[in-house]
């Protein structure tokens, strides 16, 4: 199949996640209020935007770090084997994190993830998550806050690539193959 080909339907516009970054932040720093230091950790590279954007609303104090996994290459389909490519500059024992996602999927990444990290022995640990596809789940995990539920379908755009490609979009878009029609 020739993946060149294909189009992208916008799903989720600019201003609407826009809005939904700054509700979240607002619940975010409802929940965190009175904490010393907020680690945020993003979960590369899907959520670099999504978590720029997020910590610019928080009003809180922050620290970022990132932690690269990788599941899907270049693929549609999860491999299912996470593998940890960039690990955390800092440490985290004993602090408030929020782990921000992109999108949980069938869940084994951030299952992963999350492990690792409750290993390293945080004093709180929540979960943030762009988006969120319940029906593909396999593992049993779930985000504190999510910004949109969405159906099964393969999306791009807000830092969301498919094979290196539309992470620049402003808004999220499903891909649709023209040889799928």
């Amino acid at each position: 199949m020739d993946h060149s080909n294909y189009v992208i339907d916008q799903m989720i516009s600019a201003k609407s996640i826009a809005a939904r970054v700054e509700a979240l932040a607002h619940e975010i720093h409802d929940a965190f209020e009175g904490t010393d230091k907020l680690i945020v950790i993003g979960l590369l590279r899907g959520s670099f935007i999504f978590i720029s954007d997020l910590v610019r609303e928080l009003d809180l104090p922050v620290e970022v770090d990132f932690l690269e996994t990788s599941s899907y290459g270049d693929g549609m389909e999860s491999s299912r084997e996470v593998r940890i490519l960039k690990d955390l500059r800092g440490e985290i024992e004993g602090r408030d994190i929020l782990v921000v996602e992109d999108i949980v999927d069938t869940g084994h990444t951030l299952h992963h993830v999350l492990n690792l990290l409750q290993s390293r022995k945080p004093k709180r640990m929540e979960v943030c998550a762009l988006l969120d596809k319940p029906s593909r789940r396999e593992v049993d995990v779930k985000a504190t806050w999510v910004g949109f539920e969405i159906p099964d379908k393969f999306v791009v755009g807000y830092g969301i690539d498919y094979a290196q490609r539309n992470r620049n979009l402003d808004h999220i878009g499903a891909v649709r193959f023209l040889d799928e029609d």
